[in-house]
């Protein structure tokens, strides 16, 4: 297929890689012009506008920061995603979106006879799982897409569902997160050894994904993550404006935002999501390190 492809940072490279490796044709566009460098050498062709990267395409991905980004790259007149896009073709958004974003730019595609399917991923390319918000038909014709890119392809429900579903996904694993981090300092406290706390979570009822970054990236005071504390601030507060949305209790996860924000007031936003550790471990007056710091106070 001839595939358009917004948003080629960290995310996008290696998804847009996938796409170019199952066979496909590629028009690749990024903010920053040198993000298409590493697709260009693999074939991809350089497209200076979303709108250029749109014009000739049978379909269009996105992988961009946010609902701002993404509706801005998608609506912008003239050089913008949808203006090239022709009808009865189809946009696949991959960013982690807010549903009321989702379904404003789904009701201008429409009104082009453009589909717009959402389809949020989790974890790194190709080993992915992807949640899809879409049609049945939709969902069956871009399926050989999906799986060049993911080894867990869900259909969720029609477009929107995909976001609802990731966000609650992130809700639960960075609000953990924080409870992961708690628990811990609650153990070095106490005077318990970590190291060997951290081999006993994974197989007690303590265990969770989100864990893992913390022997991974917490102990060693690298705070090295996947994904920046930016990055995971801004979904904790989408998935809570989402329950204020819905009416759905969000407590935990209202405090677990204040804590994101404020590792974010201190200017850590780019580095990884386990930095929010140094926050809790300033309240509790020691620091998970192996072997604790802190000790038993």
């Amino acid at each position: 297929m001839r595939i358009g492809f917004v948003g080629t940072g960290t995310m996008g490279t290696p998804i847009a890689g996938c796409l170019i490796r199952a066979g496909h044709t590629l028009t690749v566009h990024d903010r920053n012009p040198d993000a298409t460098a590493a697709l260009c050498a693999q074939g991809a062709i350089h497209a200076e506008t979303a709108f250029a990267a749109a014009r000739d395409s049978e379909v269009v991905f996105t992988s961009l920061p946010g609902p701002t980004e993404f509706e801005a790259a998608m609506l912008t007149p003239q050089t913008g995603i949808l203006a090239g896009l022709q009808p009865n073709t189809a946009h696949i958004d991959l960013t982690t979106n807010a549903p009321k974003t989702v379904a404003r730019v789904a009701e201008a595609c429409r009104q082009r006879s453009v589909e717009l399917i959402d389809a949020p991923v989790s974890g790194r390319p190709p080993a992915m799982t992807m949640m899809v918000g879409a049609s049945d038909a939709a969902f069956a014709r871009y399926h050989p897409l999906f799986q060049a890119i993911a080894a867990n392809v869900f259909h969720v429900g029609p477009s929107g569902a995909g976001a609802t579903a990731k966000l609650v996904t992130q809700y639960l694993g960075y609000t953990n997160f924080i409870a992961s981090i708690e628990g811990m300092l609650v153990a070095a406290k106490a005077g318990i050894d970590l190291d060997i706390l951290a081999r006993i979570v994974p197989v007690s009822a303590g265990q969770s994904r989100t864990f893992d970054n913390i022997p991974r990236g917490v102990f060693p005071g690298t705070f090295a993550a996947g994904g920046t504390l930016d990055i995971v601030a801004k979904d904790i507060e989408l998935a809570c404006q989402l329950a204020r949305d819905v009416g759905a209790p969000a407590a935990l996860g209202a405090l677990a935002s204040d804590l994101y924000k404020r590792a974010q007031a201190f200017g850590w936003g780019q580095e990884g999501f386990p930095v929010v550790a140094r926050v809790l471990e300033a309240m509790a007056g020691t620091e998970l390190r192996s072997p604790p710091q802190g000790g038993k106070q």
